[in-house]
């Protein structure tokens, strides 16, 4: 029995048989595009319309498009822009705190290699199995009274960085990638005498960039799209990233411009994809070369 799969060449060149396999393909691929674009268009298309042509004909929006003034009333009214301003704040400095720790945490254990690095390693990945809620109380006991000092976090963004920072799955996968590193390259380092520090700073972190990408844009975007956590530690209003006001805007605004306030936050971490999955996808090519 042949492994190539379920049809050979000569049935994808048969006139019958290849053309069924063509169309079903193109169903397949035509079903996943509707599944996966086709809420995301409703979405712009209902911001673009009225809040009455929606709740009378949720499927006509389509052909009633030209509402751009909610778009207007989405920075005006709402200020998103503000709201916007705070969820770029938070999601840049959340991708910068996780990538300085998982990029340390990986060096000290992938290369460095002390004695404890395996007690270390043990540690992170135990961390890993256990759920999120399990630490929500003491991690906002903490932030609250940092370590008993009487100092708190809350209302500043450090209490949303710093626990973004520690990431054990980005810490794993630094180390991961470290791991797979040359050798050679820091041995010859050492015997030209560098230190740990020139190291990291003339080897290491070049050669770490594509899997430092990926951390950090994994890291972006969850910060981004994170609620529950930046509502308990960001009261304030003027602090509120624009995942936390989306439920009080939904009260407050008319329904058209809350649609175009959640084009407007969608928007964001999709175009960031798009714009960096090219050089990421590049850069994880390269490494894999490297490698081999």
């Amino acid at each position: 029995m042949s492994d190539a799969g379920i049809f050979t060449p000569a049935d994808l060149r048969h006139p019958v048989r290849g053309t069924l396999v063509r169309i079903v393909h193109a169903l397949v691929l035509v079903g996943v595009a509707v599944a996966g674009l086709g809420p995301l268009l409703w979405l712009v298309a209902a911001s673009l319309g009225t809040t009455q042509d929606v709740l009378r004909d949720p499927m006509g929006v389509f052909l009633r498009i030209g509402e751009w003034q909610n778009y207007v009333n989405a920075f005006r009214g709402v200020d998103t822009g503000r709201l916007l301003l705070n969820t770029g704040l938070v999601a840049a400095g959340s991708a910068l705190a996780t990538v300085a720790v998982a990029l340390s945490a990986g060096y000290v254990i992938a290369i460095l290699r002390p004695r404890w690095a395996p007690l270390f390693s043990a540690a992170v990945l135990a961390t890993v199995f256990l759920p999120g809620v399990v630490s929500l109380v003491p991690l906002y006991l903490t932030v609250l009274d940092l370590f008993g000092t009487g100092v708190s976090l809350q209302n500043t963004f450090w209490a949303v960085w710093l626990p973004a920072a520690a990431s054990a799955f980005s810490v794993l996968l630094v180390t991961g990638y470290l791991r797979g590193l040359p050798r050679e390259l820091i041995e010859a380092a050492e015997i030209d005498g560098a230190g740990p520090v020139r190291i990291l700073w003339s080897i290491v972190l070049p050669l770490t960039r594509p899997i430092l990408g990926v951390v950090a844009l994994l890291a972006a975007i969850g910060a981004w799209k994170d609620y529950l956590w930046p509502s308990l530690v960001l009261t304030d209003p003027a602090l509120r990233p624009i995942s936390v006001a989306l439920p009080i805007i939904e009260r407050t605004t008319d329904l058209a411009t809350f649609f175009a306030v959640l084009v407007v936050a969608s928007i964001v971490p999709i175009v960031l994809f798009l714009i960096f999955q090219r050089p990421l996808l590049a850069g994880a090519g390269f490494s894999a070369g490297l490698k081999d």
